[in-house]
């Protein structure tokens, strides 16, 4: 017994000092408190890749409210060509149009990760990592392609994209499928990364004719040619031919379409909430309350004091929304 109380001691002691000497990011210099920031008339309950879930279950998009309301044992899947998703976990999806009050249901039967519509076509993952094409018109089964079912996955889901008569699946389990919407093919899978935990995708873009996808491990550019590099990626953002990633070492990398490092910049110990491109400068909100403003050369950085209390992230164009609080980059 003796024996016990001493591990128990020795165990509580380790669990004490790992808790304390967490360390978190302290600036060197703060210039001021950020200006342009305060209360929003939002409270962030919820975020899909494209929308929010505010009070009384409203739905934020666009920079508003949107006079649609989601049903309480549902969860909001998004914002797509004119409609808000929705879906609950037995699979029943709700599709409303912003347009006027028209409603559309579809019973999937099982449990839907996320997605998108596209004139008639909805395309849908499921949890499982399923990827299926419906008609909305006439709810039929257009195609259905099974992925690897995940184990676990990160909350940063990217829903499916259309692009002309395409449709690029990002995956659960670190994949990118092309399927072409007219012959309801599959045309290629890439593998993005293989890890086994937390492996799907959470970032999908198109930069200068390349597609670029990520997940929490690594980085994909697509063309001609494929290019990977490994990072422990918390965010990325692009603008132009330039790729931007925040990483779970604190950095801020600068990337070419082709993943070539332009700069970097390192902040010890930062947890970064999410990115910001405004004009000639780059944003990083920061977990400890500090919004890091920089050139996008990445030449130079200041950080400033904003108000971030813990709750949902949500980005709406250059607007930082957390919780109950805005942080706007434009002063």
């Amino acid at each position: 017994m003796k024996t016990l109380s001493l591990i128990l001691i020795s165990f509580s002691i380790i669990l004490l000092s790992a808790c304390s000497s967490k360390e978190v990011y302290k600036p060197v210099k703060v210039v001021d408190n950020w200006k342009n920031s305060g209360n929003s008339d939002v409270v962030i309950n919820a975020v899909s890749q494209d929308a929010a879930l505010v009070d009384k279950r409203k739905v934020f998009a666009g920079g508003k409210v949107l006079d649609i309301t989601i049903a309480e044992d549902e969860k909001l899947l998004g914002f797509s060509d004119g409609w808000v998703l929705s879906s609950n976990i037995d699979g029943n999806i709700t599709l409303q149009s912003t347009q006027g009050k028209k409603v559309e249901r579809l019973n999937l039967k099982k449990t839907v990760a996320t997605a998108s519509l596209n004139g008639d076509m909805l395309a849908v993952l499921f949890a499982d990592n399923e990827m299926v094409l419906y008609s909305l018109a006439s709810k039929t089964l257009l195609l259905k392609e099974q992925g690897n079912p995940p184990i676990v996955v990160n909350s940063k889901l990217v829903k499916p994209y259309f692009r002309d008569d395409l449709v690029i699946f990002a995956t659960l389990d670190g994949k990118v499928v092309i399927v072409n919407t007219q012959t309801k093919k599959r045309l290629r899978t890439i593998i993005v990364s293989s890890e086994e935990h937390f492996n799907n995708v959470i970032y999908f873009s198109l930069v200068d004719n390349k597609i670029i996808a990520a997940t929490a491990h690594k980085i994909l550019s697509l063309s001609q040619e494929e290019a990977r590099a490994p990072y422990d990626i918390r965010g990325v953002i692009a603008d132009d031919k330039t790729l931007y990633v925040a990483t779970k070492q604190g950095e801020i990398l600068s990337l070419t379409s082709d993943l070539k490092q332009n700069a970097k910049l390192k902040f010890p110990f930062a947890h970064f909430l999410g990115l910001v491109v405004s004009g000639d400068k780059l944003y990083a909100l920061e977990k400890e309350g500090y919004l890091i403003e920089m050139p996008k050369d990445l030449s130079s950085y200041s950080v400033y004091e904003a108000d971030v209390e813990d709750g949902y992230v949500y980005i709406d164009d250059k607007i930082f929304f957390v919780h109950d609080e805005y942080i706007s980059v434009e002063k």
